[in-house]
């Protein structure tokens, strides 16, 4: 395993496409997603992959995953994708067929990169907006653990659920239910550099009880920054983003990227205080 050399990946999010022609809150989620991968091509196609961490549709219909299918297959990176609680794993393993099914029909599976285990999930809990990992998918998470400690192999875990209360009312009431035994689980290994997830469709970045995470918007629509305790989950327009994640045994570096906002990009001149013409004295050394 090469740790002396950086890896990159993007992690995308959340794209809740619909069946054509239909459009979503009266955004068009399809060109959303296509604009993102405009932009992975044209500024990151060196990224190693792609990963997707659920709701890539909206309803589950077969034509939103054909779109989503499409879509993504214009990368000429590989991608990878877990489900979330909107997509449906008989229709999502149907459209995607290759990617990895337990012997327990969970889309569960991980792949070996230079930089160690990346480790996917499927806390799809079928009828509930909420996330569950059953014993059947903890057990399985233990195994992947523990073969990867026995290697000595750094492990990178991707779910579509936060496992945490993040402070946003509308999200947490609707976050891995079991939480506390996925929590119970990971802490008991050392080589888990890091947790990405999805549902939350915003960035938030942190680390929790000893495990550093993060999200990133979604290319569909956002959910409003809200505090208050008393909040109803409230959605937002925002400009959508995808993840930028550099890796190199040192650390793990994330960048959120709003592919949107490319266009307002300028030369940056400090310029001087108006009327005076000169830099402030502190200032005049600077390159």
């Amino acid at each position: 395993m090469d740790h002396h050399s950086q890896m990159k990946f993007i992690h995308l999010t959340d794209s809740h496409l619909v069946a054509p022609p239909q459009s979503l809150f009266e955004m068009n989620m399809g060109a959303r997603l296509k604009g993102a991968i405009r932009s992975i091509i044209e500024h990151h196609r060196d990224a190693s992959f792609c990963v997707v961490t659920g709701d890539l549709t909206h309803w589950g219909e077969v034509g939103a995953f054909e779109l989503f299918r499409n879509t993504m297959n214009e990368l000429p990176i590989p991608w990878h994708a877990i489900p979330g609680n909107h997509d449906l794993r008989s229709v999502f393993s149907m459209i995607l067929p290759d990617t990895p099914v337990t012997q327990n029909g969970f889309i569960q599976y991980g792949l070996d990169t230079p930089q160690g285990r990346f480790v996917f999930l499927d806390t799809v809990d079928e009828g509930k907006s909420s996330g569950f990992l059953c014993s059947d998918r903890l057990g399985w998470l233990k195994s992947e653990l523990e073969y990867a400690e026995k290697s000595e192999t750094d492990v990178y875990l991707f779910m579509h659920h936060a496992p945490m209360p993040i402070g946003i009312n509308g999200v947490d009431r609707i976050r891995l239910t079991n939480g506390d035994e996925f929590s119970d689980l990971v802490s008991r290994f050392k080589n888990i550099r890091h947790l990405f997830f999805g549902h939350v469709h915003r960035p938030c970045h942190g680390v929790w009880r000893g495990l550093p995470f993060s999200t990133v918007k979604a290319t569909a629509h956002q959910i409003a920054f809200t505090l208050d305790p008393d909040d109803p989950l409230i959605s937002s327009r925002e400009d959508p983003a995808y993840a930028v994640v550099l890796i190199d045994q040192d650390g793990v570096i994330i960048h959120d990227y709003s592919y949107f906002d490319e266009d307002k990009a300028f030369i940056y001149e400090r310029g001087a205080p108006e009327g005076s013409g000169e830099k402030p004295a502190h200032q005049k050394d600077w390159d």
